[in-house]
């Protein structure tokens, strides 16, 4: 089904953060001080000091900015329809959430997901051979696609690095892009819109015609940086700064980049390109290494499962992302047995 062109958002614009971690905190921080009616769904501890002081972000360069007026709730119903869903959850846990987030569904709403990795999207409206697909990895039994269908989504690659220093407070270390794309392709009216209002909030938010690519070049960084980090406690300019580690997370991307290649899509960088970049940002720690010294559990399918089934799926060997998955798949089956 083609994205429906839609028209221009009203101001302010309703949009509704499910999930208010790093990224999701950051969004509605944003979007809030801007003047869009932003709320937001959250939990526990989370919740309870949104609903007490607000929403706080604290910039790269130290100074903060605080929403306090941010409706929450962690009942998807009372937040009622929205113009836009961003779905910031980890990826893993959106299938506990997905048949709930029909509440929020208005005749035009799209859903924004900003997962790190290989969505469960990704062959959704791709023509090719595999258009239609469904990820085993993420979506096995399709209960995402049934309460997210296709022609909600519009693609989303978050660029900054951010961290969530305490329940509502966010830390952005840097960065401020957030590209979007229809998943057929076009430049709807609708992605044009939601550009404009990421724009308006003080981010950098273009429109891409082949978000898959620019996709695979985050994920790449993804598939390499986290488990690494994840495995040793290193940084990004750590795992960067080491010949071996480094070596090793070229490999990784090598792998990836011909299964990119044999899918059809074209990359605009190179790997010592990508790899330059992240150790640019310095000592950042992964969403990953967050995770684990958190002790919560890992994103391992869409960081690095998803790849080793498209691996399978184009016949591409890779033992060097087979060997590392094993590894942090070992680690995070740890971590969920002795989580509380």
């Amino acid at each position: 089904m083609a994205a429906p062109a839609g028209p221009t958002y009203p101001r302010p614009v309703r949009v509704c953060i499910v999930g208010t971690g790093a990224i999701g905190g950051l969004l509605a921080t944003r979007l809030a001080v801007a003047g869009e009616e932003v709320s937001v769904f959250a939990r526990g501890a989370t919740l309870a000091a949104i609903r007490d002081t607000g929403l706080t972000l604290v910039e790269p360069d130290g100074s903060v900015v605080t929403a306090p007026t941010v409706a929450a709730s962690d009942d998807l119903a009372a937040l009622g329809p929205q113009d836009v869903v961003v779905l910031s959850l980890k990826a893993h846990q959106i299938t506990a959430v997905a048949d709930r987030l029909e509440a929020l569904y208005d005749e035009g709403t799209v859903v924004v997901p900003v997962q790190n990795g290989v969505p469960w999207w990704f062959f959704q409206q791709l023509p090719g051979p595999f258009e239609g697909r469904r990820l085993q990895s993420l979506d096995p039994d399709g209960t995402i696609e049934r309460h997210i269908p296709p022609h909600r989504i519009i693609g989303c690659i978050a660029y900054p690095a951010a961290e969530r220093e305490q329940p509502a407070v966010i830390r952005l270390v840097e960065g401020d892009r957030f590209p979007l794309g229809e998943l057929d392709g076009s430049r709807s009216e609708r992605v044009a819109a939601l550009a404009q209002t990421l724009t308006t909030a003080g981010f950098t938010s273009r429109v891409l015609t082949d978000i898959r690519a620019h996709l695979w070049v985050k994920a790449w960084g993804n598939l390499a940086f986290n488990p690494i980090s994840a495995l040793t406690g290193a940084t990004l300019a750590e795992i960067c700064q080491l010949p071996a580690t480094r070596e090793l997370a070229a490999e990784m991307m090598r792998e990836a980049g011909v299964v990119a290649e044999r899918l059809g899509l074209r990359l605009r960088i190179s790997v010592e390109q990508r790899i330059e970049g992240a150790e640019k940002v310095g000592a950042h720690k992964t969403s990953m290494l967050q995770d684990v010294e958190a002790g919560r559990p890992l994103e391992i399918a869409p960081l690095i499962g998803a790849f080793v089934e498209l691996g399978q799926l184009t016949e591409t060997p890779m033992p060097a992302t087979a060997a590392v998955y094993a590894l942090v798949s070992l680690l995070d089956a740890r971590l969920r047995k002795e989580a509380p």
